[in-house]
């Protein structure tokens, strides 16, 4: 898709925080997005953008919404606050794009898509890496029916997500905290995206193995589709091994890894001594924070996203997305499909909005299909909970319309 479109999506942000700080350069370099305001309780963060944008700015979402140069927002407040966020900006009729997790409960999963659908507008949810090119090719040659059905997915990243700077909410389950929120989110879009979708059973245990991070750092799920495909789905955030040095040290975000950047993250907590200390490190690390670095600059070298190994068994082969291309592992020769690098990061994501507010077409990504995979993650938490299968309901197919 082009990105020099005659009107640009004008766009208003709600929360200036990390999420945003990883969609920056997404929305500065992709000329179908302009960014016309944002609201954020931090007034540092308030004060940045308007330097950086000369757009205005506000203490409410309200204010912003109000704005009617604002056609759509790009929700990245705290997941709590996902839903009344969502619900609000579609009483204004803004179209939403809304950070993953989708919500906490299904219950306010239904809420947005009926608030959204009242409305008019369109919902997407994302980032996740279901978005990612190398994930899109591969479901590409699954549909092409060349290998055969998929039988098998199984799904692997180790990280160091749970010694990020985090306020207190962030480890606590409750209030959205944990890996089965945050990071769960991302793996089980995958997997359902590249299973077709429909997860009639889930068997899972959970680990919480720090008292200092009193929330679920690491899971191990057990998935079964509709036509009897299954997949494994093993997470930890604990810091120790990195899964990277599978994916050729080739980060999360796309870009090279050093030896030196093991342990990094829990080094940047040795001095908090308290959850205030560590509240403070993580704002002043955020956008218009202290230590906050302001650079939109594209990477000269740029790999595309990734969340771990990923392998899907087809009925004739094995298929590998990794950051540079898909690997085809067939009976008697393993072929290797290099994807062109990508010029712009996420650039993924701005196709599925601009398609569906310009052209109308349907969202892969959309309320219905994000309360699908949040309804596979909590089935996570309860069946660790209970030592009992769950079978997670409200799934919907890929490739279906809503």
């Amino acid at each position: 898709m082009s990105t020099q479109p005659s009107k640009p999506l004008k766009l208003g942000i709600v929360g200036l925080g990390r999420a945003f700080t990883l969609m920056l350069p997404t929305f500065v370099h992709d000329s179908r997005i302009q960014l016309v305001g944002a609201t954020d309780p931090i007034a540092a963060a308030r004060a940045q953008f308007e330097t950086d944008f000369g757009a205005p700015v506000y203490e409410s979402i309200e204010a912003l919404c109000a704005n009617p140069d604002v056609e759509a927002v790009y929700i990245a407040s705290p997941h709590q606050f996902h839903a009344e966020h969502v619900c609000l900006a579609a009483a204004y009729g803004k179209h939403v794009l809304v950070e993953k997790p989708m919500a906490l409960t299904l219950e306010e999963c239904t809420r947005m898509v009926d608030a959204t659908l009242r409305a008019g507008v369109h919902l997407i949810v994302g980032h996740s890496h279901s978005f990612n090119a190398p994930i899109k090719r591969c479901r590409e040659i699954i549909d092409s029916g060349v290998y055969g059905a998929v039988k098998m997915i199984t799904a692997l990243n180790y990280t160091d997500f749970l010694y990020r700077p985090r306020r207190p909410e962030e480890l606590d389950t409750q209030a959205g905290g944990g890996v089965i929120h945050s990071q769960a989110t991302h793996q089980i879009d995958i997997v359902r995206l590249l299973g077709g979708g429909l997860v009639r059973s889930v068997r899972a245990h959970t680990g919480a193995w720090d008292a200092s991070r009193p929330t679920e750092g690491a899971y191990s799920a057990l998935l079964g589709f509709e036509g009897g495909a299954f997949a494994s789905s093993t997470y930890s955030g604990y810091g120790h091994y990195d899964s990277d040095e599978l994916m050729d040290n080739i980060s999360e975000l796309g870009q090279g890894k050093q030896a030196q950047d093991h342990g990094a993250a829990r080094k940047r907590l040795d001095n908090v001594t308290d959850a205030a200390d560590e509240t403070a490190l993580k704002a002043a690390r955020n956008y218009g924070g202290s230590l906050y670095i302001s650079n939109t600059a594209l990477p000269q070298k740029l790999a595309h996203q990734h969340f771990g190994q990923v392998i899907v068994s087809c009925e004739k082969a094995d298929l590998r997305p990794g950051p540079t291309g898909i690997a085809i592992y067939a009976d008697q020769h393993k072929i290797s499909e290099t994807l062109l690098a990508p010029k712009i990061p996420r650039i993924e994501v701005i196709d599925e909005l601009f398609a569906s507010v310009r052209d109308e077409q349907p969202a892969v990504h959309s309320g219905e299909w994000a309360r699908a995979t949040t309804a596979v993650c909590l089935a996570i938490l309860e069946s660790a909970r209970t030592g009992q299968e769950c079978q997670p309901g409200l799934q919907v197919a890929y490739g279906s319309t809503p």
